[in-house]
């Protein structure tokens, strides 16, 4: 197959981060083409020592219904497809808003999970946006296993907001390693789960550790985040807006529903690749 170029956006959500190809800048890339390739895109590019570098690639297509601006299809630095990232999704949104020359306003995305609304707002540092991105509602999650079960933990829960996630409550984050702690648990589930270790750390705010299914530790999950804050809500432990710390950043979660995930997208770079997948 002739090589073609690449067209990539780089960029992170609280060092949650992403490729993004938007298919109004890239001719080769339609549904067809990121079903047959993009698994093997992903896994090549997404590779930190022989790719490019990142937790996964983001494919930004034109949708399926008239009144959403986008349709977004994901996969993990694995390879597997993914159905939603709250970071993911913003890092999209920023692109897809950013090739429409602008940086305020919003956005309708599709996806696997459904449909979310972003809402961007520049900030003074030309790379930075703020987004907020409509979560929905947390749905019911997997199956708590033995293995979670057994860990030492005040509370252990599960959500769904698109995608699975598993949340472990415990008094301190000191000695957990989620790349040890982590796998286990999402070898309970069927398909795999993404787990995440939270510790309340003042009022109305907790801190994360995560292990991601198809990417392993990363800096940060804003669909686990979300899961977290509305479970720790239901625990009693928080109130209605939640400062959600992680090892990439901050992200406030609103978890009246429908519950809210407000963080930076941060531009890194435009890159350009030669392809065989497309």
């Amino acid at each position: 197959m002739t090589a073609q170029t690449l067209r990539l956006t780089k960029a992170h959500g609280l060092g949650n981060d992403f490729l993004v190809a938007l298919a109004s800048r890239n001719d080769q890339l339609t549904a067809a083409t990121v079903a047959a390739g993009g698994a093997v895109a992903a896994k090549a590019l997404c590779e930190r020592h022989r790719g490019v570098g990142a937790d996964g690639l983001i494919f930004g297509l034109p949708p399926s219904e008239t009144d959403a601006d986008l349709r977004m299809v994901l996969f993990n630095a694995d390879g597997s497809e993914a159905e939603i990232s709250g970071n993911g999704i913003r890092c999209l949104g920023q692109a897809a808003l950013r090739a429409m020359g602008r940086r305020d306003g919003d956005i309708v995305i599709d996806g696997a999970s459904g449909r979310r609304r972003l809402t961007s707002i520049a900030t003074d540092d030309p790379a930075v946006d703020q987004l907020t991105v409509s979560m929905g509602t947390v749905g019911q999650g997997p199956a708590i296993g033995p293995v979670a079960s057994a860990v030492p933990a005040m509370h252990i829960g599960s959500g769904n907001v698109g995608n699975p996630h598993i949340v472990v409550h415990v008094e301190s984050l000191d000695d957990i390693d989620p790349a040890v702690a982590g796998p286990p648990i999402e070898a309970e589930v069927s398909g795999g789960t993404n787990v995440h270790f939270m510790a309340v750390t003042g009022a109305d705010t907790i801190r994360l550790l995560h292990w991601e299914r198809g990417s392993g530790v990363t800096e940060a999950c804003g669909s686990g985040a979300t899961v977290s804050a509305r479970l720790a809500r239901d625990w009693g432990l928080v109130g209605s807006r939640v400062t959600v710390q992680m090892p990439g950043g901050v992200a406030v979660v609103d978890v009246d529903e429908p519950m809210s995930l407000t963080g930076e997208a941060v531009h890194i770079a435009e890159i350009a690749v030669d392809d065989a997948w497309f």
